[in-house]
């Protein structure tokens, strides 16, 4: 068997371009990893408790750190060689600050996440059209309803049912905050 090109990849991306049905389907190969979002400032908690982490507040902050990091890596990685990670352009800056204290001698994000993931592939996933993609960021937090499947069955829902109503000043935000982050990736 021949031996993959990368160890990890790392899905860039930003809210409503498709990434948790990208990260299904490469977690369904069994082959390629198992990607979450596991850096997402709102889940950390809930991941550590859910991989039996100490409390946040039993350790130092280094020392947790680096303990959410081996779990990490291990839940992306699933049953597989290959680690993956989604990563939205919002969460980057989090991320990097952690590495750079868990590994202040290294001198760029590059370095960084080489040492900790390995030959790293990142998979920058875009939405082109930017105003379907706020009109769609909008109303899921609106309704709380983040994922539905084709025959209707809500999937993910965060928050109780409520009705979307139309906010231009919200979309237009929207739309500005999802190009700049989309912009800050390359």
């Amino acid at each position: 068997m021949r031996a993959p090109m990368f160890d990890g990849y790392i899905i860039c991306g930003t809210p409503r371009t498709g990434s948790t049905l990208l990260c299904k389907l490469l977690a369904d190969t069994g082959t390629t990893g198992d990607p979450h979002s596991f850096y997402r400032r709102q889940d950390v908690s809930e991941w550590a408790q859910d991989w039996g982490l100490p409390a946040r507040n039993t350790m130092g902050e280094l020392e947790f750190q680096l303990a959410y990091l081996n779990a990490a890596i291990g839940a992306g990685k699933g049953d597989t060689e290959i680690f993956g990670l989604r990563l939205m352009r919002e969460n980057l800056d989090e991320l990097s600050a952690i590495l750079d204290r868990i590994f202040p001698e290294l001198a760029s994000d590059k370095e960084r996440f080489e040492k900790v993931f390995g030959r790293v592939l990142y998979i920058h996933l875009s939405r082109e059209n930017k105003l379907a993609q706020a009109v769609s960021l909008v109303k899921a937090r609106q309704t709380g309803l983040w994922h539905i499947a084709p025959d209707g069955t809500e999937i993910e829902r965060v928050g109780p049912a409520r009705e979307p109503h139309y906010d231009f000043a919200r979309i237009k935000d929207e739309v500005e905050e999802l190009e700049a982050y989309d912009a800050a990736w390359n």
